[in-house]
C-alpha cells in the first residue's frame, strides 16, 4: 500500500495531461479507422510493420531499406485517402464542438419531416432534408434561398414538388426552422459509393462526410428512403425506423 501511495505522489499534473491527451488521439484515431476501408489499410500497414521487423531480424538490408522508404509514400497515400474523413475531423475540431445534437426535445419536428418524407415518397418526389448539429453550416445554407419558417409536412412537400423551382436543392434545417431551401451541397468524394445512387444521394452523404450533419435522402426513382450521417448512408428505411434514428442520433450528442 506503501508503494501505491508513492507512486501515487510521484505522478505530475503534466503526466496526466500527456496521458489524456495521447488516449484522445487514440481514440479518433480509432474513430477514423473504424470504416471497413479504413481496416484493409490497417491491415496493409501491420503487414508491412511485421516484414520490416523480419527483414531486420534477417538482415535482409535491401528490403529493409525499400520498406524503410516506402513509409514516406505510404503517409501521402494516408493523407490522399483519408482526406475527406480528416476534413471532417478538422471541421469539428476547428468549430469547437467533437459532440453535437440538433435540438432536444424536437421529437415533434422529426414527425413532421417523416410524415412529408413518407407523402414524397408515395407519389415518387425526391427530396434531400439536412439536420444542422455542431457544425456550422453557414455556407451550405448561403448557397439557397433564405426561408427561416417552421417546419410543417405540407410545406416540405410543396418544396420538393418538381414544379417547385427549389425542388433540386436541398432544404437545411437549423435549430428547428428551416433556414433556406435549394441549397447545393458538395459530392461524395467515397470511389466505392454504390454506383446506382444519384445526385441526390451523392450530395446528401457528401455534406456528411465533411460535417455532423444528418441527412434524409428520397429517391424519385425508387421511392426510397435513406438516412445519412457519419459519412455513411443507410438505403431502404420505412418511416418508423427513419423516426427512430432521427430520434436517436438528433436529440443526444454523439461522435
Amino acid at each position: 500500500m506503501n508503494g501505491l501511495y508513492a507512486l501515487l505522489a510521484d505522478i505530475r499534473f503534466s503526466d496526466v495531461m500527456d496521458i489524456l491527451v495521447v488516449a484522445t488521439g487514440i481514440y479518433y484515431l480509432l474513430l477514423l479507422i473504424r470504416e471497413v476501408r479504413a481496416y484493409r489499410v490497417v491491415v496493409g500497414v501491420s503487414l508491412l510493420l511485421l516484414s520490416s521487423a523480419v527483414a531486420k531480424h534477417l538482415h535482409l538490408l535491401t528490403f529493409e531499406w525499400l520498406l524503410t522508404n516506402l513509409w514516406t509514400v505510404l503517409l501521402i497515400s494516408f493523407v490522399v485517402i483519408f482526406q475527406p474523413d480528416l476534413r471532417r475531423l478538422l471541421n469539428q475540431l476547428g468549430g469547437g464542438r467533437l459532440f453535437g445534437g440538433v435540438l432536444a426535445a424536437e421529437e415533434p419536428l422529426f414527425k413532421e419531416v417523416v410524415r412529408a418524407v413518407k407523402d414524397l415518397a408515395r407519389v415518387r418526389h425526391g427530396a434531400l432534408i439536412v439536420f444542422e448539429r455542431g457544425d456550422n453550416l453557414q455556407s451550405y445554407i448561403d448557397t439557397g434561398t433564405k426561408m427561416e419558417s417552421a417546419v410543417t409536412a405540407e410545406l416540405l412537400v410543396t418544396l420538393f414538388t418538381p414544379r417547385s423551382p427549389l425542388h433540386d436543392g436541398a432544404v437545411i434545417i437549423r435549430n428547428g426552422r428551416l433556414a433556406s431551401a435549394g441549397c447545393i451541397l458538395p459530392l461524395s468524394e467515397n470511389p466505392n459509393l454504390n454506383k446506382s445512387y444519384g445526385t441526390r444521394h451523392r450530395a446528401g452523404l457528401g455534406l456528411t462526410e465533411e460535417t455532423d450533419a444528418l441527412v434524409v435522402v428520397v429517391s424519385e426513382e425508387t421511392k426510397s428512403i435513406s438516412f445519412a450521417m457519419a459519412g455513411k448512408i443507410t438505403p431502404q428505411i420505412d418511416p418508423e425506423t427513419l423516426e427512430e434514428m432521427l430520434t436517436l442520433y438528433g436529440t443526444r450528442s454523439v461522435p
